[in-house]
């Protein structure tokens, strides 16, 4: 879990528009200076929450499972994923698999769950040729950067994410669920307050509803802690959004976002939310060996369009509920 922490004494380098950054010597062991270091690495996540840490040199999975491991960290699995990953290890993962072209906006991972990763944990194999950086951005900052009128109504209806699974777009029933057993997957979205309805096709639609403000279960700051903007049609490139809509229809998409009540989000919101996300957006390009840690309730983050080979593993920790984090709307579990 979480935990509060002294301050750091690490060195670490602070530029504006740069995430945090700690050096480390090339020759050091990966997994040993991260266990030697977890309570001060933790510490640093604590305060910025995010730091880069450049210099491990970290190669494979299996290095980057010793890292997981030498800061104690708690593996989460993934459920409910967006887009199919590869799994490696207990709680590492490839990254998601989407276009290149196509950049994933700011998010909070798994935010849409009653159970979430309160840590993640990037490590760069092979950086691209070009772009591809993982961005990261303070939620605290971009809640205070809202109008307050749009943050009042979020507070009270927090926000709907609806999905519909199908075998082209996005994970399949399988891979979100780790199971296509009817069975399973009715037990599990009842237990974790999913609404859901099987189609004539056999495909599944379902429905949550989530708080999109909550507070950090240990410092207590406020949070813009969601996914409304990324998994929303208005974010998808014009020409996407016009196939899946002539596809599926518009309330077939493979995922949308709504207020809590049931409203559409128009594309204002959206536009405006993906712009204050970039305001205060952090980045840095990916060296091979790179290992990026981030808080997933304080920050953001995000994936650039790249070209070239990239390869960025990820590592989902320390499990955090949404009960802890008191939420603004009530989310009953039969």
């Amino acid at each position: 879990m979480l935990s509060a922490l002294p301050n750091s004494s690490l060195g670490v380098e602070l530029q504006p528009g740069r995430p945090p950054m700690l050096r480390v010597e090339a020759a050091v062991d990966a997994a040993s200076w991260a266990a030697e270091q977890r309570e001060a690495l933790r510490a640093v996540v604590a305060e910025h929450g995010s730091v880069l840490v450049r210099g491990l040199g970290l190669r494979d999975v299996a290095g980057v499972g010793a890292v997981l491991r030498g800061l104690a960290a708690v593996p989460v699995v993934e459920r409910e994923a967006f887009a199919p990953r590869e799994s490696f290890a207990e709680g590492v993962y490839s990254s998601s698999k989407w276009p290149p072209n196509q950049p994933m906006c700011m998010h909070h991972e798994l935010s849409y769950r009653l159970e979430f990763p309160g840590l993640m944990l990037f490590a760069c194999l092979t950086a691209p040729a070009e772009g591809g950086a993982t961005g990261v951005a303070d939620s605290p900052a971009v809640l205070d950067a809202l109008p307050t009128e749009l943050t009042e109504r979020f507070e009270r209806e927090g926000w709907l994410l609806t999905r519909s699974y199908n075998d082209e777009i996005g994970a399949s029933l399988a891979e979100a669920f780790g199971t296509d057993d009817r069975g399973a997957v009715e037990s599990y979205c009842r237990a974790q307050a999913i609404e859901f309805a099987w189609q004539p096709d056999g495909g599944l639609r379902t429905r949550q509803r989530r708080s999109a403000v909550v507070r950090h279960p240990v410092t207590g700051r406020r949070c813009w802690f969601n996914q409304i903007a990324f998994l929303n049609e208005w974010t998808l490139a014009p020409e996407v959004r016009e196939y899946l809509v002539e596809e599926y229809g518009p309330e077939g998409l493979p995922f949308n976002t709504r207020f809590g009540g049931g409203d559409p989000i128009g594309e204002e919101v959206v536009e405006l939310l993906n712009k204050l996300y970039q305001d205060n957006t952090a980045r840095e390009p990916w060296q091979a060996g790179d290992l990026m840690l981030v808080d997933n309730v304080r920050t953001a983050h995000s994936r650039e369009p790249f070209g070239g080979p990239r390869e960025v593993l990820v590592a989902m920790a320390d499990p955090v509920r949404l009960a802890d984090c008191s939420p603004t709307v009530e989310v009953r579990v039969p």
